[in-house]
C-alpha cells in the first residue's frame, strides 16, 4: 500500500535510508526538511503495516521540470515492484503539477535501478564524474518527458473509439 509520508514517518524512512545508502545517506535534518517542503511529494510503500520504501519528488507548483529526490527499499523488499509503484507515484503528482520534464541521478553502479528508469522512458543526458564521492562513483544525469509518459499510459480517443 502507498500513502503520503509525514514526518511520524521519519525514523522508519532514516532506518532504510542509511542502510540503502550507508557512505551517503541524507541526516534526519535534511530528510525532515524534505518531507516538510511545499516543493516536495514524498510517499511510503507498507506491508503490513510495516514502512518498506519511500520515495521523493521535488515539482514546485509551476515549475516545467521536476526532480526525482529518492527511491529505497528494504533490502528485503527489493525486485517485488513496490520501486516502480512508487516511481509511478512520483511521476504521477508530478504530472498533475504540471511538470513537463523529469530529472533524477542515479549511481553508474546501480544497473537495477538503471534498468527500471529506462523501462519507465527516462534516457540518459550527462555523467557527473566521481558524483558519489565517498565511493568514486559516477552520476547518471537521466531525463524523462513526461508528458509522452503520462499519454503513453493514459492514450486519448477520437470519437470514433479509436486510440490516437
Amino acid at each position: 500500500m502507498l500513502r503520503a509520508a509525514t514526518t511520524d514517518d521519519l525514523g522508519a524512512i532514516m532506518a532504510i535510508e542509511r542502510s540503502s545508502f550507508p557512505t551517503d545517506a541524507w541526516s534526519e535534518a535534511m530528510m525532515r526538511a524534505e518531507l516538510e517542503s511545499p516543493h516536495n511529494h514524498y510517499v511510503v510503500a507498507e506491508e503490513a503495516g510495516v514502512l518498506v520504501g519511500y520515495a521523493g519528488v521535488r515539482a514546485p507548483a509551476g515549475a516545467s521540470d521536476g526532480d526525482v529526490q529518492t527511491i529505497a527499499l528494504d533490502a528485503n523488499r527489493r525486485g517485488r515492484g513496490t520501486g516502480r509503484a512508487l516511481l509511478h507515484a512520483l511521476l504521477e503528482f508530478a504530472a498533475e503539477r504540471r511538470v513537463h520534464e523529469m530529472f533524477l541521478d542515479v549511481r553508474a553502479d546501480n544497473p537495477i535501478a538503471q534498468g527500471l528508469y529506462v523501462s519507465e522512458g527516462f534516457r540518459e543526458i550527462a555523467r557527473r564524474p566521481n558524483y558519489y564521492a565517498a565511493d568514486g562513483v559516477d552520476g547518471i544525469v537521466m531525463r524523462l518527458d513526461l508528458r509522452a509518459w503520462t499519454d503513453a499510459r493514459n492514450p486519448s480517443t477520437d470519437d470514433a473509439g479509436v486510440c490516437t
